[in-house]
């Protein structure tokens, strides 16, 4: 008896660390909490693959069971053999058709749903439809509304309630767009255009990220989308159009006139396509630096001093210590760009 509860003591630190795991994740980032049309969807094919998994599961540990307490060996009986079976066409049928009819149930809707995600021209999507254009750059995304004529980063805004259409494109390697509370994930490759249709139930703010390993900084490439009601967002898109207001203090007016010799030739505020570099023009407004950091001007700093230290493999130069702006002309940069809002 001692032995056996040493064996099981052996399993104890695994079922701990089964537990520990199993209580990782990250507020927003579960496809099983589904928020919109395409992710209820999706839902239900997962809670559909898990009730026949554990339906299989049952039904396989129900027999092995069986089988191992009525076939065990007995006292007495060292020399009993139970009764062989040398083919059975009954039982080959059985666990063969079984499976089939199992992945058939999977497939259909599995398949089905799989090409209504990048439907981007059927009934059901509706003819308000919003379109954005959408291209991941290592390691950051860029969203322009084409209709509305705006450009921004990091962070897309969408009427609650209403069909967006995301079409997609690449500037160097092989990303993903995902938003697990949204809907399933597309590739986004260079010179390609692919298209995924999702809409938000509620308001509220949802978290985005590349699911492609695409470099050092895959893990960190996140973007934020943030649902908003129509009447909100069209008042986003005037403010958007008339671009922040000029800065007043004395410190991000100095920062202004920094960020115009130093940072102009990348990044853009106002309503158009910065280049190499995402477009700041409600930077102020947005919930986190460079798609992570949290959004304050401690961090921004940091950013400002050496994008690399943060975010390994990212194209912006380091411009702190001899790399030509002193601390407190990056501070000074950082207290205009925390002007940058369009929130009236």
């Amino acid at each position: 008896m001692k032995k056996k509860w040493q064996h099981l003591l052996r399993f104890l630190p695994l079922v701990a660390l089964m537990a520990l795991l199993s209580a990782c994740g990250k507020e927003g980032v579960s496809a099983l909490k589904p928020m919109g049309d395409e992710a209820h969807e999706e839902a239900k094919l997962m809670i559909l693959s898990i009730a026949i998994m554990v339906i299989v599961v049952l039904v396989v540990g129900i027999i092995f069971t069986y089988v191992v307490i009525k076939f065990r060996k007995r006292k007495n009986q060292e020399e009993y053999i139970p009764r062989q079976v040398e083919g059975s066409a009954v039982l080959e049928v059985i666990w063969t058709v079984i499976p089939i009819i199992l992945l058939a149930i999977l497939a259909v809707p599995t398949v089905a749903k799989t090409f209504s995600v990048s439907d981007t021209t059927s009934k059901s999507v509706k003819k308000d439809a919003l379109v954005i254009n959408v291209t991941a750059n290592q390691f950051w995304w860029e969203f322009e509304y084409p209709d509305q004529k705006i450009v921004t980063g990091e962070e897309v805004v969408i009427p609650k309630g209403q069909d967006v259409i995301f079409k997609l494109t690449s500037k160097d390697t092989t990303h993903a767009f995902w938003v697990p509370a949204l809907g399933g994930k597309v590739d986004v490759n260079p010179g390609q255009t692919t298209q995924l249709k999702l809409e938000a139930d509620k308001e509220g703010t949802y978290s985005g990220r590349c699911a492609e390993l695409c470099g050092a900084s895959h893990a960190l490439m996140y973007f934020n989308v943030k649902a908003v009601s129509k009447a909100d967002f069209k008042s986003w898109v005037s403010e958007m159009k008339a671009g922040p207001s000029d800065p007043t203090s004395v410190s991000a007016k100095q920062g202004q006139e920094l960020f115009k010799n130093n940072c102009m030739s990348c990044h853009a505020v106002g309503n158009k396509d910065a280049g190499i570099a995402p477009n700041l023009t409600n930077f102020a407004d947005r919930q986190n630096i460079a798609g992570f950091l949290d959004h304050n001007k401690k961090n921004l700093e940091k950013w400002i001093w050496d994008p690399q230290a943060e975010k390994p493999g990212a194209t912006m130069p380091k411009r702190g210590a001899n790399n030509n702006l002193s601390k407190d002309q990056i501070q000074q940069i950082a207290d205009y760009l925390f002007t940058l809002s369009v929130k009236q």
